[in-house]
């Protein structure tokens, strides 16, 4: 990847970040920082910077950028689910059955407030079955909830409604955006609590498909035992296994709820 002019083998950097990755960029053996904004060889760029510079960049052959351009597609909600479905229909309309049949990892999903009365048919149809809410753009957990109750998501939508309704002197706010998909009660458990799986994969072409998977990575389990009780739904702490919502939990263990995995 590094540039071959004047005999230099160092790979130049740049990034606008202060944090963990910025430390193991400048640790690493012959990487030296840059601040010219042409002349480089790698940038670990933050989505900012992407919507500033990217489609004003013509990359050399020998330069690379931690993003792709529309990484959105894949990393916010609603789009993944959308992304996921077209997948699916265009494999079928290909005659790829077999292959399509395989797209049936990702739960029943609808984005609100769009699809909300679609979404309150299907509620209806599928009696006494708990759903889950999540916020298109959010991490670490901030605004999940799970409801089996439909005045439970009337509240939501009204109270979200008067949030983002157009007050006096005050540009109009776009309402935000939540997808509903059915909850999972019977999720895979260890020692009767949730976890989940952080495996890391870099891709470096989307056409032809190219991943290099990391060979360790880590589960990450909530402090509380499983319930699906109607009392416990509102208790994030047993449902979502986010580190931000862990720690605030009474009996957090930071020992216990990282588990590297080799």
């Amino acid at each position: 990847m590094a540039s071959n002019k004047g005999n230099n083998p160092k790979i130049r950097y740049k990034t606008c970040l202060r944090n963990t990755i910025y430390d193991a960029l400048r640790n690493r053996a012959g990487w030296t920082e840059t601040e010219n904004d042409v002349d480089w060889d790698f940038v670990w760029a933050d989505i900012p910077w992407m919507k500033e510079h990217f489609d004003g960049l013509r990359l050399e052959e020998h330069q690379r950028v931690n993003h792709f351009r529309n990484h959105y597609e894949l990393t916010r909600k609603d789009l993944m689910v959308k992304n996921l479905k077209r997948m699916k229909r265009q494999l079928e309309k290909e005659g790829r059955v077999s292959e399509a049949s395989k797209y049936d990892f990702f739960p029943v999903t609808f984005i609100l407030p769009n699809d909300y009365n679609i979404f309150v048919e299907e509620f209806k149809r599928q009696a006494n079955s708990t759903w889950i809410a999540k916020p298109i753009g959010k991490a670490q957990g901030r605004g999940i909830f799970l409801f089996n109750d439909l005045k439970d998501l009337r509240e939501w939508k009204k109270a979200n409604e008067q949030r983002n309704a157009p007050q006096y002197g005050k540009k109009e706010e776009e309402v935000e955006a939540y997808i509903a998909q059915r909850y999972i009660e019977n999720p895979y458990l260890i020692g009767g609590k949730k976890f989940d799986l952080r495996i890391y994969a870099l891709v470096t072409s989307y056409a032809p498909l190219t991943v290099w998977l990391y060979r360790s990575g880590f589960a990450r389990f909530s402090n509380v035992r499983f319930s699906m009780l109607k009392d416990n739904l509102g208790d994030v702490a047993i449902h979502l296994t986010n580190v931000a919502i862990q720690k605030q939990a009474a009996n957090y263990d930071k020992d216990q709820v990282f588990t590297l995995l080799a």
